[in-house]
């Protein structure tokens, strides 16, 4: 067996233990799977055409850059519809933005940023009901809302619930020969 064929399969072999292991992954982010995003195909928060204007991008790590959340385009004023069942858990200004936070099943949490509410801490919302409507202020431009996803207080892609984004499919790669 030549040196290279070897070193190939012994980093597959330390790949694979690693893999199988109880604690591989631990404190690691996972996207949400299909059983955790089950009865939950959320509803799209806003009428008209489905224009994200900045996609989520995670960061590299808890404190590292990144967009954790979509911007997605509406007009200042837009009726802004809740997306699934739960309870409001926050509504007031942060940094000059305003912002409501609603409390879903299975551990799921969604912010609404900038957006002007009625709506109170405690009151119950169902999917596809009024919450309230996109303002200004905050890291947004006039025209965009900002909607973030925690899962277990982890942030994690918003179109996932939405049924728009593809599962990625991991092809083998370029084996030294």
């Amino acid at each position: 067996m030549r040196a290279s064929s070897r070193i190939v399969s012994t980093l597959l072999m330390a790949f694979v233990i690693a893999a199988s292991s109880p604690s591989a992954g631990a404190g690691a982010t996972e996207a949400p799977t299909p059983d955790d995003t089950a009865g939950a195909h959320w509803s799209w928060p806003l009428a008209g055409p489905r224009l994200v204007l900045e996609p989520y991008r995670a960061p590299a790590h808890e404190y590292g850059a990144g967009h954790r959340g979509v911007d997605l385009g509406a007009s200042v004023g837009a009726v802004v519809s809740a997306p699934a069942d739960g309870t409001v858990a926050f509504r007031g200004t942060v940094v000059d933005r305003p912002i409501l936070t609603i409390e879903h099943a299975n551990g799921l949490v969604t912010t609404f940023e900038p957006l002007r509410s009625p709506l109170v801490p405690g009151d119950v919302v169902v999917s596809g009901e009024e919450i309230g409507f996109v303002d200004v202020g905050g890291h947004t431009s006039p025209g965009a809302l900002h909607l973030g996803v925690r899962r277990n207080g982890d942030y994690v892609n918003p179109m996932l619930f939405f049924g728009e984004v593809p599962r990625a499919v991991l092809l083998p790669c370029c084996l030294a020969r």
